[in-house]
């Protein structure tokens, strides 16, 4: 019987593969050996032609690689593809499906098991054993098999899609060639590949010794103060920017002069190392302890450490290394890419970032951002020398990199760039003007907002005011709880640039995907814990001190709103409600005169769809946040990568659930606003028409687009089509009849479709 431990072994072997065939090989060799068989043959999918091909086989004739190909449904290879299911036969020149190709000389092998490889319900391929004597394979070997088909579903899946190989297919390059990530900042972005960091990578430092430890620690001297000058030129160069954005530099500069940091590596070189290989180990190690928790945001402070690492290893290396010239847009690319490699580049030359680790959380995600940059985070392992000088494509949309894309492909992007940039143009005149539609109904068009650098883009973009101010992002971004005077300061500076418009701050909402790296909170599940008002409740000094910091912020403008998050009950409300009472007058005892602003409750969580009647006695709005209350809805955790796929705005349980909402408010005369990713889509527009919502709030990119879509319908139109809507029961059919409605207004080109 095969073990559970030979399984793992091909599993680890096969994921440290560098190349596709390396990994076919690997896999075939050893399951070939682990179940005592004569052939172990591998078919993988070629999407560009809709068929299976062979891939790798150990036993039928090598000369048959790259050359048999089956359509699904023909052979018992095609079978399989078809049916997903295992297949499995004593005798196959019997069995009704099989096809005999005659360049695999297959028809001295009678025994055959067969079974899917499939990842995310999608075939990869079909892994198949034989033998020459007749005989029924067990269900041990089976179920053995089936293991390692799903086992290594994903890796093949991955390596197929991110080209880890040239050549694919024999004597074909596949084309096209690109790789998925996440979503780091959105745009389109063409250009020459540059490897951030230039070639420098701790992979190319080896443990040596040092044979003159003072001059290694003189040379770790002064890397430190040539990275030290380097960010403060790089916080300098973004002296036009925000605060928070300039703060990143700072929060660099804080790991840069870390004394646990720096007494380590020196240690290291005091017992012999040389500098380059004591900050690899001291690196890595700082490193791994943030990479190994499972919390986005610690995960991305490990890489804050390598990215100060590397920017140290650079002059520790290359110490006379002259800066890059830039004379066309370049793509930065690397296994993290720090501020100071984009500082580096000029701004109007800077046309992507791509990073092989990091998350939308990262600080490099952040400053991307905050200039308007297309980046795509945490896309894997790449042949980073190879690709550097390529042409590239990074599609911020959809999280995709191309790598030497054809002609075609790029004159498509090209042209996807310039109808993007004309499109925009036109929808300039529309910048002062109301979300109305054709037959009068006025919607409130709003901005989405945490940072200052997102300010300046809503305003010029004729945002209406604030639909939702995440203050959680200046407590993500210092190393300590903020003071009530630093956050006065703050609040004060969003609200006096917005007067007389509307500003909604939510209050602190931290927990799930939006942790602190200095007040951590370990939780099997922290989407479902202690989050949002149920952390800001339990901890009323804190929660006081934002409070406080608001309302002494609001004096004079009175243009705020406070919206609470994840309420689940009415007791956190009527909790609340005391606590600002009391901040109120706590003001007022300090002759600081102040009012009560209106008040909102989040609706995202279930519970608060069968409490309106009673939040309506206590509240003054309510803001739908369609990204939690989908995920809540369907039980879909929307960052994990087994199941995001699941995650669906338009899902008929979250159209009735959002009709019922808007219904009983209307009834209840309750205002409501939608500032989830719903309000950015045009299709979902339509249907928050017809629902009747009274305000929308979404990235300032997306505003004039969704803007032309109110102003190209008639609200009676659209309700119509909410009626047809709540009749469909998923949401490809729901998608497909308002995309159809775009169409026909002549908006088909704001739905984004695959290229």
């Amino acid at each position: 019987m095969p073990s559970l431990g030979r399984l793992r072994r091909i599993v680890q072997d096969v994921s440290g593969a560098s190349t596709l065939d390396e990994s076919l090989r690997l896999i075939s060799d050893q399951v070939k050996d682990v179940m005592s068989v004569d052939v172990c043959s591998i078919y993988l999918m070629d999407a560009d032609r809709g068929d299976l091909v062979l891939m790798c086989t150990q036993g039928l004739d090598p000369g048959s690689v790259g050359n048999v190909r089956m359509p699904i449904g023909d052979g018992l290879v095609g079978t399989i593809a078809e049916r997903q299911q295992v297949l499995k036969t004593d005798d196959a020149l019997q069995h009704p499906s099989f096809h005999y190709f005659p360049e695999t000389n297959e028809e001295l092998f009678h025994a055959f098991l067969g079974v899917p490889i499939v990842h995310y319900r999608q075939v990869v391929g079909v892994l198949v054993v034989q033998q020459q004597e007749s005989r029924q394979f067990d269900s041990e070997h089976e179920a053995f098999l089936v293991t390692v088909a799903a086992q290594l579903a994903g890796t093949l899946s991955h390596a197929i899609n991110s080209g880890k190989v040239s050549n694919l297919l024999k004597g074909r390059k596949k084309a096209n060639t690109h790789i998925d990530g996440i979503v780091g900042s959105s745009g389109i972005g063409i250009g020459k590949v540059v490897r951030a960091g230039g070639s420098i990578s701790f992979k190319d430092v080896d443990e040596v010794c040092a044979l003159d430890k003072d001059a290694e620690l003189l040379s770790f001297k002064r890397a430190l103060v040539a990275v030290g000058k380097e960010l403060d030129q790089g916080h300098q160069q973004m002296a036009d920017t925000p605060g928070d954005v300039q703060a990143i530099f700072d929060a660099y500069r804080l790991i840069l002069e870390s004394d646990d940091l720096q007494v380590a590596i020196r240690n290291r070189i005091y017992d012999g190392l040389i500098a380059p290989a004591a900050l690899k180990s001291v690196i890595e190690e700082h490193a791994a302890i943030f990479e190994e928790m499972d919390d986005p945001y610690f995960q991305a402070r490990g890489e804050d450490i390598r990215n100060i690492g590397l920017r140290i290893l650079r002059y520790l290396v290359e110490p006379n290394a002259k800066p890059n010239e830039y004379g066309q847009p370049v793509i930065l690319i690397g296994d993290v890419v720090s501020v100071s490699d984009i500082a580096e580049v000029p701004a109007e030359k800077l046309a992507g970032i791509v990073c092989q680790q990091g998350s939308a959380l990262s600080h490099t995600a952040i400053l991307a951002g905050a200039l308007g940059v297309p980046a795509v985070m945490g896309v894997g392992k790449l042949p980073l020398r190879m690709l550097a000088g390529q042409s590239g494509i990074v599609d911020g949309y959809r999280g995709r990199v191309y790598f030497q894309p054809s002609s075609a492909l790029m004159a498509e992007y090209i042209r996807l760039v310039r109808q993007e940039s004309e499109f925009d143009r036109a929808l300039d005149k529309l910048r002062h003007l109301p979300g109305e539609t054709r037959d009068g109904y006025r919607l409130s068009l709003m901005v989405n907002t945490g940072l200052l650098a997102d300010i300046s883009p809503g305003l010029e973009k004729g945002a209406e005011g604030i639909g939702l101010y995440r203050t959680e992002i200046p407590f993500m971004i210092h190393d300590s709880f903020p003071s009530e005077e630093e956050q006065y300061r703050l609040y004060r500076k969003v609200l006096k640039d917005f007067y007389p418009r509307p500003v909604t701050m939510r209050t602190l909402d931290i927990g799930g995907d939006k942790p602190l790296p200095y007040f951590p909170v370990n939780e099997d599940n922290p989407y479902l814990g202690w989050r949002g008002i149920r952390f800001t409740l339990d901890h009323p000094e804190i929660f006081s001190g934002q409070l406080r910091a608001m309302l002494r912020a609001s004096k004079g403008l009175e243009n705020l709103k406070i919206l609470l998050p994840m309420v689940s009950s009415v007791d956190e409300v009527d909790a609340f409600l005391l606590l600002l009472d009391k901040s109120v007058a706590s003001l007022k005892e300090e002759g600081v005169e102040v009012n009560r602003p209106p008040i909102g409750v989040m609706i995202e969580v279930p519970s608060t769809m069968f409490l309106l009647d009673f939040l309506a006695e206590r509240v003054d709005f309510l803001s739908i946040g369609t990204n939690d209350l989908t995920q809540y809805l369907l039980a879909v955790d929307r960052n994990n990568d087994q199941v995001a796929r699941l995650f669906s705005r338009l899902h008929p349980s979250v159209v009735r659930a959002l009709h019922l909402i808007v219904e009983k408010s209307r009834k209840l005369d309750l205002n409501v606003s939608l500032c989830g990713e719903l309000a950015a889509d045009p299709a979902a527009v339509l249907l928050l028409l017809g629902l009747g919502v009274d305000s929308l709030s979404m990235n300032a990119h997306g505003l004039p687009r969704i803007k032309h879509v109110i102003r190209s319908f008639k609200k009676s139109d659209t309700e119509q089509l909410l009626a047809e809507a709540l009749k469909l029961g998923s949401e490809k059919e729901i998608r497909s009849l308002l995309n159809n409605a775009l169409e026909d207004a002549g908006l088909g080109g704001l739905i984004r479709s695959g290229v």
